[in-house]
């Protein structure tokens, strides 16, 4: 089983992020995907800035992958994710089916990100047939689910084709709109945003009227107000999952790597902090928590 870090989510910047991917460089992670994959209008870390990185990275051991913006709006950003997948040296990771498209024309392999709305056996083939190397399960499915439709006979038969890879910690993205929430939260225009996001390094929270928090405000996207952390359900994970995926928080992002790590065999659980959830693994509501007790 191998752990790899998701794109950051947030905007964050150019100096935090250089200096979290020199830490990622001496970590133990094995993946690590990068790009922008919110909002186009956070321009901190450019196209060149991320190859940059990427070629730092891949001196350090880590695979790299390049990952494409989730919600296309314009032409412009049609012609920006041609640019990430025509690269040249980095898988790219396809959060939106037009950048899937454009890498089967070009005979590249990919990989599909969670956003992409693989929920059967059949668009999982149609995926490995375009030329799918891996695969990021969408967030709010279950170990049974994955694990049936890994049965199907279909399948089985390409299963050696591509890799499975599980979000397993960080507020899940749950929807995208072409509306900016958090420009909307400070009485902003998403024209006029001022780039406001910048502030909330770790999102906006949002609370129900009795105090609970319910979402996560990242630009024009939505999370999840609890933190999805799967450290102790990484037994029920084996031979079904190649990777687990850590989505970068602003802090301690790489102790949790460490953590995940003591823990891959279940003899090393740790209690989940308030706000921390699992259940959309377990079958369950997203908000709700399965405990489980060490092996």
């Amino acid at each position: 089983m191998k752990f790899s870090l998701g794109a950051i989510q947030y905007y964050w910047p150019k100096n935090v992020v250089q200096k979290f991917y020199e830490n990622v460089a001496d970590s133990s992670v094995d993946i690590v995907y990068l790009g922008e994959t919110v909002c186009s209008k956070r321009r901190e870390v450019s196209l060149k800035d991320y190859l940059n990185i990427a070629h730092q990275l891949r001196e350090s051991g880590k695979q790299v992958c390049l990952s494409t913006m989730t919600l296309l709006e314009s032409p412009a950003l049609l012609r920006e994710m041609a640019r990430y997948i025509d690269n040249g040296e980095f898988i790219v990771e396809a959060n939106d089916i037009g950048a899937v498209q454009l890498a089967k024309e070009r005979n590249l392999p990919f990989i599909a990100g969670p956003a992409i709305n693989c929920y059967n056996q059949h668009t999982l083939k149609y995926l490995v047939n375009a030329g799918l190397a891996r695969w990021v399960m969408p967030v709010e499915l279950s170990r049974d689910w994955l694990k049936t439709l890994l049965d199907q006979e279909v399948i089985r038969d390409i299963r050696s084709y591509f890799e499975t890879e599980v979000f397993s910690f960080g507020h899940i993205p749950l929807a995208w709109s072409a509306r900016c929430f958090t420009a909307r939260s400070e009485d902003r225009q998403k024209d006029q945003c001022e780039l406001c996001c910048i502030n909330y390094p770790k999102g906006r929270e949002v609370y129900s009227q009795d105090g609970k928090q319910v979402f996560v405000l990242n630009g024009i996207q939505t999370q999840s107000g609890q933190r999805y952390n799967l450290i102790n359900d990484l037994p029920s994970m084996h031979r079904l999952v190649d990777i687990v995926r850590l989505s970068p928080e602003p802090e301690g992002t790489l102790e949790w790597l460490n953590h995940f790590r003591d823990n891959i065999r279940g003899k090393h659980p740790i209690k989940l902090e308030e706000g921390d959830s699992n259940g959309y693994w377990n079958r369950l509501a997203g908000m709700l928590t399965h405990e489980i007790e060490a092996l």
